[in-house]
């Protein structure tokens, strides 16, 4: 069980990893990093449970169909929804 904790937990880090270095992209449109804000906020939050991680997924999924986000934009979101379907 501790091992999966770790897992887990690291699993949130690399994610919201990714997410922070697509807000830092001077490329992506003020709206789109709205979005993804408010689904870091949701990953941050303390014991973020299936529910929350669920959110985020869909939160981030939705701002992955926007048509004014890069190709690179999309492919970090992408893999960073992956990761999250990973945890549920």
């Amino acid at each position: 069980m501790p091992g999966q904790v770790s897992e887990v937990v690291s699993k949130m880090e690399e994610v919201i990893s990714l997410l922070e270095g697509v807000l830092t992209d001077r490329g992506v449109p003020r709206n789109v990093k709205e979005n993804i804000e408010e689904g870091l906020t949701t990953l941050k939050k303390p014991n973020a449970n299936s529910v929350q991680i669920a959110e985020a997924t869909s939160i981030l999924d939705d701002v992955s169909n926007d048509p004014n986000l890069s190709v690179y934009g999309r492919t970090v979101l992408w893999n960073a929804i992956s990761k999250l379907e990973a945890l549920k």
